[in-house]
């Protein structure tokens, strides 16, 4: 643990944002989850709804800094891939 004020100032701040990002992390994983379930089962219209909920908060997630750009590009990228390639089945 610190002793000095402003390094116990610095342990709460990383505490909040660690939680923070963590939630708007897990957020994300349940929008892409259900986005690959809904094309999982065929359902475009379902998936298309998931689909820009996870883009949003993908996009939000990516603004923000708690992801990599790139990394909410990719993500992005694949799951409207599986999406048109769901749609021309």
């Amino acid at each position: 643990m610190p002793n000095i004020d402003a390094a116990k100032k610095s342990l709460r701040q990383t505490k909040k944002r660690t939680a923070r990002n963590n939630a708007v992390k897990n957020k994300i994983e349940q929008a892409v989850r259900a986005t690959k379930t809904a094309l999982k089962d065929k359902d475009v219209t379902k998936a298309t709804v998931n689909l820009r909920l996870a883009i949003k908060l993908l996009d939000k997630a990516a603004g923000k800094g708690t992801i990599k750009k790139n990394n909410a590009a990719r993500h992005k990228s694949r799951l409207l891939k599986a999406l048109h390639k769901t749609k021309k089945i």
